[in-house]
C-alpha cells in the first residue's frame, strides 16, 4: 500500500523549524568568529605590551577575586588577592590596607571584560596607567588598582558568555566592598569595560543599597566629598541600565561625571541579546543611551568610536587611538584632582 504523504502545512512546518534552527547556529557561529577576531587582535596587542619597559613612577596595584566563590550579596569582608608591582615590573603580594595608603592620591580602579587571564588583566592595566599618565602628566599621580575577575575563557562562545555575564554580577558585590573601604575624601574614578561595566555599575547600586540600610561597614557614597568619574568604554550591559527605571538606575546617586565611549558597529556588542534569554535588549556599548536619562547635576560626555574601532572588540583598539584615549583620560582625570 502507498505510504499517505505529510500535507503541504507540515512540510512547510518542519523546513521553517529547520531554518531557525540553521539561522541560529550560524548567528552563534558568526558571533564566535566575530568575537574571537576581536579577541585575537586585543591579544597580539597584550603580548606587544609585556615587552614595554615598566616605569618606576606607575603606581599599579591588583586586587583579585579568582580564587573566590561567586556571591549574591554584599559581604562584610572579602579575603581579595591583592599585589603590587614594582619598580622592577614584578609582582608582590600586599594588602588591601596598603593599597588603600597615600590617601593624597586619587584611585582609578579598572575593570576588564570577559575572556581575560590573569596576565592579560595585569597587562591591559598597566597600559591604561601609562597612557593616562602619559595624557595628563601634570595632573599628578594616580593609583591605578585592577580589578581581576574569573574571566577566563570556559567552553563555547555563547555559553561562556552567559557564564561571564552572571559571574559579572556576583563580582559587583565584591568590588562594592573594596570601594566601601575608600574614604569619602579621596577622589575615585572607575573604568569599566565591556562586561566590567556590569560589575562597576552594580558595585555602586550595592554601595546606595547599604547606606539606605544603615550599614557601618562600609564608606557612604551618595554625598561624598571628593568626586567619583565613571568611564564606560564598550560597555556590554543592557541598553536601559540607567533609565528612570532601569535595573542600575540608583547608581547614578554615587557618579559626579559619566563618559560613555560605544561602538555602533561592534560585532561582539551586536550579539548581546542573545545573553538574557528573556529580556533581548541592546548593549549600552551598542546604542548608547540619551542625556534626558541622568541627573542634570550629573556631566555626560558620549563618543561613539565606530569610525576608528570599526566592527572589532578590544580595548587595545581604543589605546591605540590617541583621540579615544584622550576621551577615555579625560573622562578619568578631570575634575579628579
Amino acid at each position: 500500500m502507498p505510504q499517505p504523504q505529510p500535507s503541504n502545512l507540515n512540510v512547510q512546518r518542519v523546513r521553517h523549524a529547520w531554518l531557525r534552527v540553521v539561522l541560529a547556529a550560524g548567528l552563534a557561529l558568526a558571533w564566535s568568529g566575530w568575537f574571537a577576531a576581536g579577541l585575537a587582535q586585543e591579544a597580539t596587542s597584550v603580548c606587544r605590551d609585556a615587552t614595554a619597559t615598566p616605569s618606576s613612577d606607575d603606581d599599579v596595584w591588583l586586587v583579585s577575586t579568582r580564587h573566590l566563590p561567586g556571591i549574591c550579596r554584599l559581604p562584610a569582608a572579602a579575603n581579595v588577592m591583592v599585589e603590587h608591582r614594582g619598580g622592577d615590573g614584578r609582582w608582590h603580594r600586599s594588602t588591601t590596607a596598603e593599597l588603600l595608603s597615600a590617601a593624597d592620591r586619587p584611585l582609578v580602579v579598572f575593570i576588564h571584560g570577559n575572556r581575560y587571564d590573569a596576565g592579560d588583566a595585569r597587562q591591559q592595566g598597566a597600559q591604561l596607567a601609562r597612557q593616562l599618565a602619559s595624557y595628563s602628566p601634570a595632573a599628578g599621580p594616580a593609583r591605578t588598582v585592577i580589578f581581576s575577575w574569573p574571566s577566563e575563557q570556559q567552553g563555547i562562545l555563547l555559553k561562556d558568555g552567559r557564564a561571564k555575564h552572571d559571574r559579572a554580577r556576583a563580582d559587583a558585590h565584591y568590588l562594592a566592598w573594596l570601594l566601601g573601604q575608600v574614604e569619602p575624601t579621596r577622589p575615585v574614578a572607575v573604568v569599566g569595560y565591556s562586561f566590567g561595566a556590569i560589575i562597576s555599575l552594580g558595585a555602586m547600586n550595592d554601595l546606595v543599597a547599604a547606606e539606605r540600610a544603615g550599614r557601618s561597614d562600609v564608606q557612604p557614597w551618595t554625598h561624598r566629598a571628593a568626586a567619583t568619574n565613571f568611564v564606560l568604554i564598550a560597555p556590554a550591559v543592557r541598553c536601559d541600565a540607567l533609565a528612570p527605571q532601569g535595573p542600575y538606575r540608583n547608581s547614578v546617586e554615587c557618579i559626579d561625571r559619566l563618559t560613555l565611549v560605544i561602538n555602533s558597529r561592534d560585532d561582539a556588542l551586536r550579539f548581546f541579546p542573545l545573553l538574557e534569554r528573556n529580556l533581548r535588549a541592546d548593549a549600552l556599548g551598542y546604542v548608547g543611551m540619551p542625556r534626558r536619562w541622568l541627573p542634570p547635576q550629573l556631566a555626560f560626555t558620549a563618543t561613539d568610536g565606530a569610525a576608528i574601532i570599526g566592527k572589532h572588540h578590544g580595548l587595545p583598539l581604543y589605546l591605540a587611538s590617541p583621540t579615544l584615549t584622550r576621551t577615555i583620560a579625560s573622562g578619568v582625570l578631570d575634575g579628579l584632582q
